[in-house]
């Protein structure tokens, strides 16, 4: 019984004894220390290493990619992440060295997407097309316009550039044009919020254009870029309804992030601006006409250059010869200085982002220069019970000013209308002192419409300042792991104060103009979002869907206005108006209420079916048609994903197959004040008050632009993601086009507004991504873009068949029913229209000799490109990398119109074919006394032949004759930088440090314009897009940056 009791006893101390040492066990704590990598053995800095079940307990690892982490439970686990590779979870099981190896996460890098509204979609769910653009590419562009960075990035975008110097706008068309009347250019989404992407360049007078003020998106600093998401067609931006009628561009900027050190990074560059291209001279022959010299002569139709002596225009005895302005006048590169600091970390559910970026743009054009500051400020956080409630709230301050912009087209004020038709025989270089003791403008002649540049660049002054404040925030709620709602404000809003100055003492005007003007606009969004998401709710089945509503409000006013000429010289007032003072007002408003809602049904994380819709309320059509509603359906198919599920394994070198198809409905509603006809306030010439109507007819049963798309396309890797393709298909088609149908000018009107027309938008795109070569210290990547798009008229109305889409004088830019959006009209040669006879296709030429142009404006082009390539290729060898973009345009036409003045002016090569102006015979046939053709055989001068080919009809001459094929084949941007190890960084203060040299507009490999670059397109504020007229020349940039963390 004793030694039982004892035994009893034992067993009892053994049991207590066993059951202290598990309690202290399991209050053990150690120090973990390790080392993290990836899977090519380089160390991870900044991993984020955390106790599982304390999210507060953790530490990032460091220059080495070394961690120690202390009080950490014996028996607990740590969690190791990093953005881009797979976490894992690790049981410490009493260990104090821990040493990772994470793997790069391909599914995740590829696979999330910025999606409508701000929401974030695995890829593989969606029916339709998506590409994203990361911000280290958008950076690594080093475009001062955000804009152009997109350019051979996203198959299906074109960017439209203007050569409108420094600060000029870009215009972007995703997948063809589908109205006639509005701009075509996509939704601008900046973090939920809508931005007004203005384009600044909207008037396409030949005669009197103006100054270029920018575009919108170009006020965007790309050093504050996370990523832009095109949604391309009309299943991707549905739910956006009628603003959404040209795609949407979603721009996600950066936001807080757990940084180790101070989490600050600093970027500067510098770069220096040369002339990319020139039009292509001839420097045989100067000043005069007719082969003789004439000091006050504007052309070039002069003697032969053979150095002979001759009377300058200022009576200065001289020996001829031909000289190079048009680089003399770029005496000096344009510099532009760029620096940014940002500050990004995070504090437990606290994280801030802000930055301050800076830009100087001193153009090569002389006196054109601009500037832009941005600050940004955001921060997000999350609190309240199991962090159900966060935050988001961002402010970004811009403001640009601007000195000079350029002003294009055949225009006094624009200093390229001087240089490409300045006599080949004068040096620019004498009239760099531009005023004499008079305080009369220095020049060979006065009655030329040519000015003095270097008069333009100190004497006729412009100034433009914006201030634009973009501010959003966003307060959400998650209600359960499935439901979550949130509401988000947000504002556009900037203001535009401009002046203008043109001092006496010139042609323009004897005692100076003057001119002032402001404009305000602000865009207000206020949104409601619900979002639900729940997988395996029956099953496989899971069901997810969305439901919200949206205000828009935008107003924006002006008034603009100033003396024509001054009473006191130089003295720029208003009260200094020597006659009346001319003055403008502008004023708009619109609002647009909206419900929309999304269902999504997933089944297996495989097969996926979306369904969106639309509702919109908008101020600006009639009560009765206010209202438009627009669907979408969708689905997605991921192939491998269901055999693999199935048991099924797909064979090792095909790694992942996805189809997917859509139908989507959107629109474009119309601008305000288009329903009634109201009157303006005028005056006649006796200064007497007149209200009149404006020329267009309006009809308040128009309803809105509606958009009918289809879409189908698949996604396909191989060899263990090496190699991918995403091919998509799609059609459009945009009816009920709001139409200025021509009328009899006897009814007191010249247009109608009204629904008809239908415009096709049909066409393929092909996305390649491929890794050809890969080992642990070099890599090739190789990314292409590639699309082709067909837009076509399928109809008008009856009784119009060409719709002007914009133009000049007899060139004419159409949407022509039966045929192609933006074909070129304008005169042609005259030839043989008879296929029976053996001249079939010949000239024909007058009794002179000379041909002749049609009288009616016939075809003869085309804008549209027949596909759009952009290629890069990146080689990465341990810390360098290289990389180069080939873009190329291929088809289409473009009417050049600096080809044309060059001509005009005998200043052009081909007016002295090998330095050489002999006579010759066209190659025609003309017409005898019996009605017969007979070959040509009159001899003409190639001043003669030039004066009519650029003056036969029209101020245009036979427009035919600078129609060139628009192709140009580019390497748009060459870079080079290195990252500089690790290790090497150890002991400095530094986390990151990158160097770099680069290049944009390298090398031009092809094109057809004698010099003029086929980008420098004029009218970039319309959809007239083909044509170019005396734009500066565009630029080479070489550019230096140096990038660092600390």
């Amino acid at each position: 019984m004793k030694s039982k009791n004892l035994f009893s006893m034992k067993g009892f101390f053994i049991l207590l004894l066993s059951l202290c040492a598990f309690s202290i066990s399991a209050q053990t704590t150690v120090t973990v220390s390790g080392t993290v990598t990836d899977d090519t053995g380089l160390e991870v800095i900044g991993a984020t290493v955390i106790v599982v079940g304390n999210a507060t307990h953790g530490t990032v690892t460091d220059f080495e990619g070394k961690y120690t982490l202390s009080n950490v439970p014996a028996n607990g686990s740590l969690q190791i992440s990093y953005v881009g590779m797979v976490t894992q979870v690790i049981p410490v099981n009493g260990r104090t060295t821990i040493d990772v190896v994470l793997a790069a996460d391909t599914e995740m890098l590829d696979e999330v997407v910025v999606t409508a509204l701000g929401i974030k979609r695995d890829k593989k769910a969606l029916g339709y097309a998506i590409q994203e653009v990361k911000g280290d590419e958008i950076i690594a562009a080093r475009e001062v316009n955000v804009a152009n960075a997109l350019s051979g990035k996203v198959s299906g975008l074109q960017v439209i550039r203007s050569g409108n110097g420094p600060g000029g706008s870009s215009k972007i068309v995703i997948r063809g044009n589908n109205s006639v009347t509005n701009l075509n250019q996509p939704l601008i989404v900046v973090d939920g919020v809508p931005m007004d992407n203005f384009t600044g360049a909207k008037n396409n007078d030949y005669w009197n254009p103006s100054a270029d003020m920018g575009n919108g998106l170009s006020d965007i600093n790309p050093e504050d870029i996370e990523s832009m998401s095109v949604l391309k067609g009309a299943s991707a931006a549905a739910l956006y309804g009628s603003r959404a009628g040209n795609g949407v561009i979603l721009i996600t900027t950066k936001a807080g992030r757990k940084n180790d050190g101070l989490g600050i990074t600093v970027s500067s560059s510098i770069s220096a601006e040369t002339i990319f291209m020139n039009p292509e001279l001839q420097s045989t022959y100067g000043q005069g006409t007719n082969g003789a010299y004439d000091p006050l002569s504007s052309s070039s139709w002069g003697p032969q250059i053979t150095g002979q002596e001759y009377t300058k225009w200022n009576g200065q005895s001289a020996n001829m010869k031909a000289y190079d302005n048009l680089n003399a006048y770029f005496d000096k590169p344009g510099i532009n200085l760029t620096d940014n600091i940002a500050f990004s970390q995070q504090y437990n559910n606290v994280s801030v982002y802000t930055s301050l970026g800076r830009t100087d743009d001193w153009s090569k054009i002389p006196g054109a220069d601009l500037s832009r500051t941005n600050l940004t400020t955001r921060a997000t956080t999350k609190f309240g019970a199991d962090d159900r409630w966060s935050t988001d709230a961002k402010v970004q301050y811009i403001k640009t000013n601007a000195q000079n912009r350029p002003v294009g087209g055949r225009n006094s004020s624009n200093p390229f209308f001087t240089m490409y038709a300045f006599p080949r025989s004068l040096d620019i270089r004498d009239f760099s002192n531009p005023v004499d003791d008079a305080g009369k403008m220095v020049w060979y002649q006065r009655t030329s419409p040519q000015i003095n540049p270097y008069w333009l660049s100190k004497y006729r002054l412009s100034n433009d300042v914006r201030e634009r404040f973009l501010m959003s925030g966003s307060l959400k709620y998650q209600f359960t792991d499935w439901l979550s709602g949130e509401i988000r404000g947000g504002t556009d809003t900037y203001f535009t104060e401009y002046d203008n100055k043109t001092y006496g003492g010139s042609p323009l005007t004897e005692t100076g103009r003057y001119s002032f003007g402001q404009d305000k606009f602000f865009e207000n969004n206020f949104t409601t979002l619900f979002t639900a998401q729940k997988d395996n709710l029956f099953g496989n089945w899971g069901l997810g869907g969305s439901l919200g509503g949206n205000l828009m409000h935008r107003k924006k006013t002006g008034i603009s206005g100033g003396p024509d000429e001054l009473l006191v010289r130089d003295l720029f007032t208003f009260g200094n108006a020597k006659n009346n003072i001319n003055a403008e007002r502008e004023y708009s408003e619109k609002k647009i209420n909206s419900l929309f809602g999304t269902v999504q049904l997933n089944y297996g994380g495989y097969f996926f079916i979306d369904g969106t819709f639309r509702n919109d309320w908008s101020s600006t059509l009639h009560p009765d048609n206010r209202s438009f509603f627009y669907p979408s359906i969708s689905s997605s198919l991921v192939i491998s994903d269901m055999v693999n599920s199935q048991g099924n394994g797909m064979p090792d070198w095909f790694t992942y197959a996805k189809v997917r198809a859509s139908f989507a409905q959107v629109g474009n509603d119309l601008d305000p004040y288009q329903l009634y006809n109201t009157y303006s306030i005028g005056k006649d010439p006796e200064n007497n008050a007149t209200a009149g109507t404006n020329n267009t007819l309006y009809d308040p049963s128009v309803k809105s632009e509606l958009i009918s798309s289809w879409e189908a396309g698949t996604e396909l890797r191989f060899f263990n993601n090496r190699l991918a393709l995403d091919f998509a298909w799609y059609k459009s088609n945009a009816l009920r086009q709001l139409l200025n149908l021509p009328m009899d000018p006897l009814s007191g009107y010249s247009s109608r507004k009204i629904n008809a027309g239908n415009i096709q938008n049909q066409g393929i795109e092909l996305m390649i991504n491929a890794r050809p070569v890969e080992t642990k210290d070099f890599a090739w990547n190789i990314q292409a873009n590639i699309s082709t798009n067909k837009n076509t008229i399928v109809e008008l109305t009856d009784d119009v068949k060409l719709y002007s889409l914009g133009g000049y004088d007899n060139l004419q830019v159409y949407a022509t029913a039966g045929g192609n959006y933006g074909e070129i009209y304008g005169s042609k040669f005259r030839r043989v229209t008879d296929k029976e006879s053996p001249y079939y296709g010949k000239l024909i030429v007058d009794s002179n000799g000379l041909p002749n142009g049609t009288a009616e404006k016939e075809k003869v082009g085309d804008q549209q490109a027949d596909m759009l390539v952009g290629v890069t290729n990146t080689l990465q060898y341990k810390g360098f990398s290289f990389s180069f973009l080939i873009d190329s345009r291929i088809g289409g036409e473009i009417f050049s119109g600096t080809n044309f003045y060059l001509q005009s002016a005998g200043t052009a090569a081909i007016t002295a074919p090998g330095g050489k102006r002999d006579e010759f015979v066209v190659d025609g046939v003309y017409l005898d006394a019996n009605n017969q053709y007979q070959v040509n055989t009159i001899k003409v001068t190639q001043q003669e032949y030039w004066n009519r080919v650029t003056g036969d009809t029209g101020n245009l001459g036979i427009t035919e004759a600078n129609i060139y094929n628009a192709t140009n084949i580019r390497v748009r941007n060459v870079q080079l930088n290195y990252d500089f190890a690790r290790a090497t960084l150890k002991n400095t203060p530094f986390t990151r440090l990158r160097m770099g040299v680069s290049v944009n507009n390298a090398l031009m490999l092809k094109s057809h314009l004698n010099g003029v670059d086929p980008e420098s397109v004029f009218a970039i504020g319309t959809n007239a897009v083909g044509f170019e007229n005396t734009a500066p020349p565009t630029s080479r940039t070489y550019l230096f940056n140096v990038t660092f963390g600390f």
